[in-house]
């Protein structure tokens, strides 16, 4: 299996920055450049937006969680059904994590 590709987590306007994770200087996506003071908030505008568990691979995952249609993360609802607050990345995702999610997509597709 490939290794997982970490990719830096600013974004400007919705766009993801398409550098390396800990890179020197200017963010970037095509021809796009904006530096952290002009970044987005690092809480996702999907955050308390109405989810339901997301379809289940053979093993469970992503284990009743639901995905985010903003950050394409799955993330746990609350107790209303919504998805709880959350940023638009997770700093502590596991390479594991990464492959569950890329594994997820290509049986179930965006």
């Amino acid at each position: 299996m490939s290794e997982v590709v970490r990719f830096c987590r600013s974004r400007n306007d919705g766009r993801r920055c398409t550098r390396p994770l800990g890179h020197a200087g200017l963010h970037r996506h095509r021809t796009i450049m904006w530096t952290d003071a002009g970044a987005d908030p690092t809480q996702c505008p999907g955050s308390g937006e109405p989810g339901e568990p997301a379809a289940t691979l053979a093993d469970g995952f992503p284990g009743g969680r639901a995905l985010c249609p903003v950050c394409l993360r799955f993330v746990p609802l609350d107790d209303a059904g919504r998805l709880i607050r959350h940023d638009t990345a997770d700093e502590g995702e596991t390479d594991a994590e990464a492959r569950r999610r890329a594994e997820w997509f290509n049986t179930h597709g965006w």
